[in-house]
């Protein structure tokens, strides 16, 4: 049994990752500051006495004796990490140094969980693992992408200078129950739009693309990765099928029945216009490639909704 660390634990995907490694027999802290992560999202895991959850923020440092570290630690939504820009570039520096700082202290193997926003609005596509991107690095999302981009420099620093034992994974967009209703992300405003009768909100016009991973998937990709012995990163995780905003609402609309008509605002500064992971690194150094389509994987995300917007 390992004892394992995950920040962001209480988190949508942290949440996930803790379910899926305590079946697996594994002894898990999850620290959370509860920002946008939620009690009831562990909540099920309390009288575990392989689960622990402590409320801390990771900008700040603490000591603990574990073997491995999930840094999932950070706002991942445009709305909550622009609500307080400064504290996203604290919590993706200071909470990565952090983490790596007590990965070194007790030997550790860490796993940093960054972002395909680290290729910005991309020219090249797919997106490959040894494409630089193309950020701009003063605009309202920079406090995200530019913090997620430092904090893989960090990772690597610490593993040149310090020999610590570290992954990074580039995750492309992830969707499945427990998104938070209030997110700002395109799957949760599309689904908690049309089960509302509201109109469903177009940014742009609705031609821009993004890839779409069921959360189960990811989470049997982040596994791979840490137990992974040879290969650090980093690399994409992502379901390759694409899909345009229009192709998503039009999909969001069928499977909840709704009849919402499409609203189209003006696209956001920065917002990119085609995302899509090439994750033939993935399958060939960690024989992993999700299973769940767009289709299957919306199907529990609206039950998910449904229960939270609809609970008597």
């Amino acid at each position: 049994m390992q004892r394992i660390l995950v920040t962001g634990g209480a988190g949508f995907i942290g949440s996930h990752l803790v379910d899926a490694l305590l079946e697996r027999g594994q002894e898990v802290l999850c620290l959370d500051n509860f920002f946008t992560g939620s009690k009831s999202n562990v909540a099920r895991h309390l009288g575990n006495p392989r689960f622990e959850v402590v409320r801390h923020d990771v900008v700040e440092p603490i000591l603990l004796e574990v073997d491995q570290i999930y840094n999932l630690a950070c706002p991942a939504s445009p709305v909550h990490y622009q609500y307080n820009p400064v504290k996203t570039v604290k919590t993706n520096v200071l909470g990565t140094l952090n983490m790596l700082g007590l990965a070194k202290r007790v030997g550790a193997r860490i796993l940093q969980a960054s972002t395909s926003e680290v290729y910005g609005d991309p020219e090249v596509h797919p997106q490959t693992e040894d494409y630089w991107g193309n950020v701009n690095p003063i605009g309202l999302r920079s406090c995200y992408d530019e913090g997620k981009r430092l904090a893989e420099t960090l990772m690597m620093d610490y593993h040149r200078s310090n020999e610590v034992d570290v992954r990074i994974v580039r995750i492309f967009n992830t969707y499945g129950p427990r998104m938070a209703v209030n997110d700002g992300r395109v799957v949760s405003n599309f689904a908690v739009q049309a089960l509302r009768g509201e109109p469903i909100t177009i940014y742009g016009d609705g031609t821009q693309t993004r890839s779409f991973c069921y959360v189960d998937d990811l989470v049997a990709g982040l596994i791979a990765m840490m137990e992974s012995e040879d290969f650090i990163g980093p690399v994409n995780l992502g379901n390759p099928s694409e899909f345009t905003m229009l192709e998503l609402a039009e999909k969001v609309m069928k499977f909840s029945g709704s009849q919402s008509p499409l609203e189209f605002k003006p696209l956001p500064p920065d917002d990119p216009t085609q995302r899509r992971p090439d994750i033939s690194l993935a399958r060939e150094k960690l024989a992993w490639n999700p299973a769940v389509e767009l289709e299957q994987g919306l199907a529990p995300t609206l039950d998910y909704f449904r229960s939270v917007l609809f609970r008597d």
